[in-house]
């Protein structure tokens, strides 16, 4: 199946570059996928390549995060659902849909430590809300101070948050032990993705106006990297080692790829008219999933070598994705 679709895509002209090598054999596990048009979430089984499941969401799902275990997957429905929606990823079922109407358009999400909660922005009210998905019970939050949050990233200890405000042009830094905010910093234009390190002493940054992606220092909020040259700089992703950030550019339809040491732009692969969106690492660190927005399938690309090794198909517009360890039946 994987060399079938790897080979179709070598003589179709995709436009995605030449296709080098198959999907590794041994690259196993579930990947998980919205689908924003659809209003669902396809789960795919990577050594067949095969979707074999489809759960609905609520409306407009944009963003996902996957537990560390892969038993359970969180969905933002965004765009009119006002909800989470709680996949148990073992079983195959919707768990849980969580209401979000007092915290309207969720969108940004992150597991906190011991994940059984959630933080998510709500992009109206300009604040980060707890939730337990496990009962699922909304816990409080917390004011961004900032307006139109839209994406939070986290320290690896939980206890920073780092929300990207689209109409206010900074980046909140939110203390989630004292439950308030310590910091905020401008930043260019409409920024949107946001990343950290795990020690959170680097904030990246994508600027959707000045089409660049900036480096702060999260303590001084000095900018200390920045790249330009971007249309609309989707997500950011640092690999597991932290030694690299990968960029899907949603409107240049490229992915580019930074040395997160050396600060230095180190290559970049045309993709075509595809809406590059969604990204996330196989926990090799070697393999990248990229959802395709504009043509229905998620890519899988080398991480050394920056080739297409193949493609899964899935719902109509895919953007969030995350992976599970889980093998399913």
């Amino acid at each position: 199946m994987k060399h079938f679709l790897a080979i179709c895509m070598l003589v179709s002209g995709f436009g995605i570059g030449s296709v080098d090598a198959e999907i590794p054999a041994d690259l196993t596990g579930t990947l998980i996928v919205l689908n924003k048009n659809s209003d669902n979430a396809s789960f795919i089984d990577l050594a067949s390549g095969l979707i074999i499941a489809t759960l609905p969401t609520g409306k407009g799902p944009h963003e996902l995060v996957v537990s560390d275990d892969g038993r359970w997957a969180v969905a933002t429905d965004y765009s009119g659902g006002d909800s989470l929606t709680v996949f148990d990823v073992k079983s195959l079922e919707v768990e849980r849909t969580i209401d979000l109407s007092y915290y309207p358009r969720p969108h940004g999400i992150q597991f906190l430590p011991g994940q059984a909660e959630v933080v998510v922005t709500s992009e109206t009210k300009a604040e980060l809300a707890f939730v337990n998905i496990q009962n699922g019970t909304t816990l409080g939050s917390v004011a961004t101070s900032g307006r139109g949050s839209h994406m939070v990233a986290l320290a690896e200890n939980g206890e920073l948050a780092f929300t990207s405000n689209l109409e206010s042009n900074n980046v909140s830094v939110i203390n989630l032990v004292r439950g308030r905010m310590q910091a905020a910093f401008r930043v260019p234009g409409r920024p949107e993705a946001i990343t950290v390190n795990k020690s959170a002493t680097e904030i990246w940054v994508g600027s959707n106006d000045e089409g660049v992606v900036s480096v702060l220092n999260s303590a001084t909020g000095k900018v200390t990297a920045q790249w330009s040259g971007f249309n609309w700089p989707y997500r950011i992703l640092l690999s597991n080692d932290e030694r690299l950030a990968v960029i899907p550019d949603m409107n240049n339809n490229d992915l580019r790829f930074i040395d997160a040491v050396n600060k230095q732009e180190i290559g970049k692969i045309e993709l075509g008219d595809v809406s590059p969106q969604g990204i996330t690492f196989h926990p090799n660190d070697q393999v990248l999933f990229l959802s395709l927005a504009g043509k229905d399938k998620v890519l899988v690309i080398d991480r050394q070598s920056r080739k297409t090794l193949g493609e899964y198909e899935t719902g109509s517009a895919p953007d969030g994705i995350g992976y599970s360890p889980l093998v399913l039946k």
